[in-house]
């Protein structure tokens, strides 16, 4: 078996690795071996030389990744296994072989055990993002394995990762084909049709962890009249719409997400006198716009990455959720989400509470909503639970 750069904790952080926490803060280190470098696959010892766990070694306040906490040799056939034990798992939440959607996250990094790497699967086009250089390092294997795994429903392999890795290695790396193919990119998600722009688009191209709760709101859409703000590619908007809602407007600061979100309401084959798009500032917009809305969506992008940002973070959820409170029509319904991870649930919840105080409307929560199980939360991984909703009745 391959011998391995070794690196040994202070006495007694070994704690959380034991309990099968992939993470090794670099203030828990006591040793490192001179030879290690960024991306290397070391070996994690504790202070009285017990074997922790194997990973890819970061120069950063997360220091160390852990992928195993047994002893392995990490070659091609041990990532692809991996690959294929995700791919089970989706196939076992039926995600894999039905007729209405072909799109799902394949790897959701430490829920799936491979820490520091993302795969989304768009019916036929595999894109892949790395969030450490040890992944990226890994990126010609994992597509190969990817493609042995899928056989012919594999077309292309995209790799978009510069904006993901650490910005020191943003000069060194660009978001490139590893195998090229002739993929659609029109893709089914509970029968709704959706362009999905992975080479330019937010994130992998498409929020594929909003799919429960688009499915959700169906629910609460018939006749009625729906403002979706920060609508991106109009994921709600067309649920909505094949709702039988009387009326949607949409929502974005951004122009290629307006004109994303007509492309998709056009493919979906609704008309104009049910959906209007708007370029607008969303709080500008809730607070000018006189039309009313019995259900309204918020779902903003990450107001805090880093938990020295979280205050002033809070503060614009407050306001956020207190606007649409007072805007909305009697008995209406909102949907309100925060993705960032620094911000828990109870956080959320707090600050969803305390806006509707400030509202002085009678506000009762009927609905907490989560990511879905392609995105997996490992239970020694608690981190991994970003996305935190609510669905609100207004009275």
């Amino acid at each position: 078996m391959t011998t391995y750069p070794k690196i040994t904790l202070k006495h007694g952080k070994e704690e959380a690795l034991k309990r099968q926490h992939p993470w090794v803060f670099s203030g828990a280190i006591h040793q490192i071996d001179a030879q290690v470098e960024e991306g290397s696959i070391v070996e994690v010892y504790s202070a009285r030389n017990e074997f922790l766990g194997m990973g890819h070694y970061n120069e950063g306040s997360i220091a160390v990744r852990v992928f195993s906490f047994e002893k392995i040799d990490p070659d091609k056939e041990y990532w692809k296994s991996k690959l294929e034990k995700a791919l089970l798992f989706r196939e076992e939440l039926g995600l894999c072989n039905g007729p209405n959607t072909n799109v799902y996250r394949l790897v959701f990094g430490e829920g799936d055990g491979l820490p520091g790497l993302i795969v989304d699967y768009y019916n036929g086009t595999a894109v892949i993002q790395c969030h450490s250089w040890g992944m990226y390092l890994l990126r010609t294997v994992f597509a190969e394995a990817l493609q042995e795994i899928y056989g012919y429903k594999l077309q292309s392999v995209f790799l978009k990762t510069k904006e993901t890795l650490p910005a020191k290695f943003s000069d060194k790396v660009e978001d490139e084909y590893i195998i090229k193919g002739t993929s659609e990119q029109i893709v089914s998600e509970n029968a709704c049709k959706f362009y999905v722009d992975w080479e330019n688009g937010q994130k992998t191209g498409f929020f594929i962890d909003q799919r429960e709760s688009r499915k959700l709101l169906m629910q609460y859409c018939k006749e009625k009249k729906v403002l979706n703000t920060f609508c991106y590619t109009g994921g709600f908007s067309v649920y909505a719409l094949k709702a039988g809602a009387a009326l949607v407007h949409s929502v974005d600061s951004s122009a290629k997400a307006i004109e994303l979100t007509d492309k998709n309401i056009a493919l979906n084959h609704f008309s104009t006198e049910h959906h209007q798009s708007f370029k607008a500032d969303v709080m500008e917009f809730l607070k000018s716009t006189e039309e009313t809305y019995d259900v309204i969506i918020l779902d903003p992008p990450a107001y805090a990455k880093h938990v020295k940002t979280r205050h002033n973070a809070m503060q614009g959820y407050k306001r956020l959720n207190e606007t649409a409170i007072r805007k909305i029509n009697k008995s209406g319904f909102i949907f309100t989400f925060s993705c960032s991870q620094v911000v828990d649930s109870s956080l959320f919840r707090s600050t969803v509470i305390a806006a509707a105080i400030e509202s002085k409307r009678n506000v009762r929560i009927i609905a907490r909503l989560s990511q879905p199980p392609d995105h997996p939360v490992s239970a020694f991984h608690p981190e991994g639970e970003y996305l935190k909703g609510l669905v609100l009745f207004v009275e």
